[in-house]
């Protein structure tokens, strides 16, 4: 029996994870979402009869409420968590199709972007790894992943003129990087702290684009295959998350995948 914590469970990802982990009624899963109702919507709806899932309000950038949920949890769990798994994410659709310099043409935009991704997707996780590793130290599994992006590498953006994603792709780098540092401190401990990206997946994130964006869109495509000649297109969310599962049942403390950030294969090959 396992216990999980999977934040942003009303997503694609997130809510995929949530479908495969709690497929076996021995694990305890709980789900943090900003909308509580319409995700238990959801969950009654396709995932009815799984008394082991648990749906918690919670936003990332309301400590309060991030406080809360750890009490919650911990009621549900008896005080321990053996998985912390930040899925949720500000995904910047508006920085998908230029490059950093187009976007500086409106400056406030920018940085309004900019500010967003960094408190949601760096300060807002930070503040959920501190908020549950008092529940994680006493956990068995002790394992803490951050769900990151292959386009926060800095090799495949520079070798192949990836100039797209820029601001999402800073503040997952930057996430990746907190990661590290939590691993350096909670090591010792036993605490496995590493970041996995699921590669391109179908998630909708471009449903509402339009012509001239998808031009676009089609291009940085393109790059993507010369990075990965196999690349046909984005994969399964159901896919996707399976191999994310796997990487990190496989990955320990133990074999040095402390603070590391793999793709779902498990290595640096994103896509």
């Amino acid at each position: 029996m396992s216990s999980y914590v999977i934040t942003g469970v009303s997503g694609v990802l997130g809510f995929e994870f949530l479908r495969q982990i709690s497929q076996d009624p021995s694990n305890t899963v709980i789900g943090l979402v900003r909308d509580k109702a319409s995700t238990e919507k959801k969950v009654s709806e396709q995932l009815s009869g799984r008394s082991n899932i648990h749906i918690l309000q919670a936003d990332l950038t309301d400590y309060e409420a991030m406080q809360r949920a750890v009490a919650d949890t911990a009621k549900i769990t008896g005080g321990t968590l053996d998985h912390l798994i930040a899925n949720a994410a500000y995904v910047s659709t508006w920085d998908s199709y230029d490059p950093i310099g187009v976007l500086g043409n409106t400056p406030e935009k920018l940085e309004e972007e900019m500010l967003k991704c960094f408190k949601v997707n760096v300060v807002g996780n930070v503040h959920l790894f501190n908020l549950f590793m008092p529940l994680v130290l006493r956990g068995r599994a002790k394992k803490v992943v951050s769900i990151s992006s292959g386009t926060s590498d800095i090799d495949p953006a520079r070798q192949y003129d990836v100039a797209v994603f820029s601001a999402y792709a800073i503040s997952k780098a930057a996430l990746n990087l907190a990661v590290a540092k939590f691993s350096a401190q909670y090591r010792k401990d036993g605490v496995l702290f590493m970041s996995i990206c699921p590669g391109m997946v179908e998630a909708g994130h471009h449903a509402n684009a339009t012509p001239e964006q998808l031009r676009k869109l089609e291009g940085v495509l393109a790059k993507f295959k010369s990075y990965a000649p196999h690349f046909t297109g984005p994969t399964r969310p159901e896919d996707a998350i399976r191999d994310v599962i796997s990487v990190w049942e496989r990955a320990s403390v133990e074999n040095g995948d402390g603070g590391s950030f793999v793709s779902h294969h498990g290595n640096k090959q994103w896509l």
